[in-house]
């Protein structure tokens, strides 16, 4: 089940990105110190009062080759494509103006719920000044302060109030895959040739309220697979095609409804910096990851053409060291019978739980390879860890001060982990806690 998506619109300089930044708070700081997980501003986790959910700051596209409306009118038919919720930001300074009146007639017309925040009311003052845009037609206004954090708790509160409500979701078997990688990497013709590949089409499912439709299909080992649709780029006009950024949105959608996510090379134009910042979302996620490099066929090969390939991408994807790569071509079908069973594979190691006795005994006989650091006299203590979590594998490990476990040595004990155990295509998160 995906979390829902606030999407932040509005005019120019009325503060959407700040409004942003307050609402993704620490989610949107770095997590991991790894080079080459690159992270765009446009899209971020969050959650208030218990529920999770997305934020799409649309603020953050610039399209300035194209007049001022169209630039607004682009934000506000993505906010309606994308989002469940859909938060107008406008400025209190300046009032109502016609690039508001613009924007509100577009969301008016839509079935999406609009919350209407009035930002930059700094002081209790200017209160008064925000009946005005009563006029937008968008219900009551809220006044916020972006800059000082007043009043976003009252939106955020309207905005789950349009949230569907939590469905408990049924342990199945089922395993959910989604494509993700740049424009012609050739994605739907691998969906189309993996589909053709000896596989039972058991129906067509309904995916999420964007008119995508997800493939369910039957391995030749009897595994049901659910393919994702991401091909709802698509869409009228030239809209989506202005920028990378809205396929970075699309590939995060369809990265939160996946458990192992396939991240599609082209072997003719080698990597990109835009597949390392897909492919950095998939991680930053916690779902299993497999590289696909796909037209394999079309390279002229001698017997180091795969060894120099491979390489490449454990130079570029570095932390993606622990993901499987597959040379496959969907025009020949080269390799593609591997797929189902590597993304088995790596569904399985995604929820791999590890006996606490046997996890101490690989850490204990970790740090007598390798002993722990010290810091200004005093050295790190490793008490015992344990498994907290699954989808990815999460380990707690405590420690007498959780400061002092640098990222070196957490590194360290996820490799030596590794070793150990089967976590082939999963990331792992190592947490350090102070033993109370």
């Amino acid at each position: 089940m995906s979390i829902p998506t606030l999407a932040i619109v509005g005019r120019p300089n009325v503060g959407k990105s700040t409004l942003f930044n307050r609402m993704a708070g620490e989610r949107i700081s770095i997590v991991e110190d790894v080079p080459g997980v690159t992270r765009d501003r446009i899209y971020a986790h969050s959650e208030w009062l218990g529920r999770e959910f997305s934020i799409i700051d649309t603020g953050g596209i610039e399209m300035s080759d194209e007049p001022f409306m169209d630039q607004i009118k682009h934000q506000a038919q993505i906010a309606i494509e994308e989002a469940d919720v859909i938060i107008l930001v406008t400025s209190g300074r300046e009032g109502v103006t016609d690039a508001d009146e613009y924007v509100a007639r577009i969301l008016y017309k839509s079935d999406k719920p609009v919350i209407l925040a009035v930002n930059k009311v700094d002081n209790p003052e200017m209160r008064s000044d925000i009946y005005e845009f009563y006029s937008l037609g968008l219900g009551d206004p809220i006044p916020v302060s972006g800059s000082h954090g007043i009043g976003l708790g009252d939106v955020l509160d309207e905005a789950i109030k349009h949230f569907k409500p939590v469905e408990a979701e049924e342990e199945d078997d089922i395993i959910r895959f989604s494509l993700i990688g740049r424009p012609n990497v050739g994605k739907s013709s691998l969906i189309n040739a993996m589909l053709g590949e000896d596989r039972v089409i058991v129906s067509n499912v309904a995916g999420t309220t964007r008119d995508a439709i997800d493939t369910s299909f039957v391995s030749n080992t009897g595994q049901e697979f659910i393919m994702i649709d991401t091909a709802g780029m698509r869409k009228k006009g030239k809209v989506y095609e202005n920028t990378e950024k809205y396929s970075a949105m699309r590939a995060m959608r369809a990265i939160d409804r996946s458990d192992v996510v396939l991240v599609v090379l082209n072997a003719e134009e080698g990597i990109r910096e835009y597949d390392k910042r897909i492919a950095g979302f998939a991680h930053d996620a916690g779902k299993g990851i497999v590289i696909v490099v796909n037209k394999w066929d079309t390279l002229d090969k001698d017997n180091h053409t795969m060894k120099e390939f491979e390489e490449d991408i454990r130079s570029e994807f570095r932390y993606l060291d622990y993901a499987p790569i597959v040379y496959v071509s969907a025009k020949t079908k080269q390799r593609l019978h591997q797929l189902p069973e590597i993304i088995e594979t790596v569904s399985q190691n995604q929820t791999l739980r590890i006996p606490s006795s046997i996890l101490n005994d690989v850490i204990m006989d970790a740090v007598a390879i390798n002993p722990t650091p010290t810091d200004k006299g005093k050295r790190l203590k490793i008490f015992y860890a344990t498994q907290v979590a699954i989808k990815p594998p999460t380990f707690v490990v405590f420690v007498n001060e959780e400061e002092m476990m640098h990222f070196s040595y957490a590194r360290f004990l996820e490799n030596q982990i590794r070793r150990a155990f089967e976590f082939e295509g999963t990331p792992i998160r190592i947490i350090a806690r102070r033993r109370k």
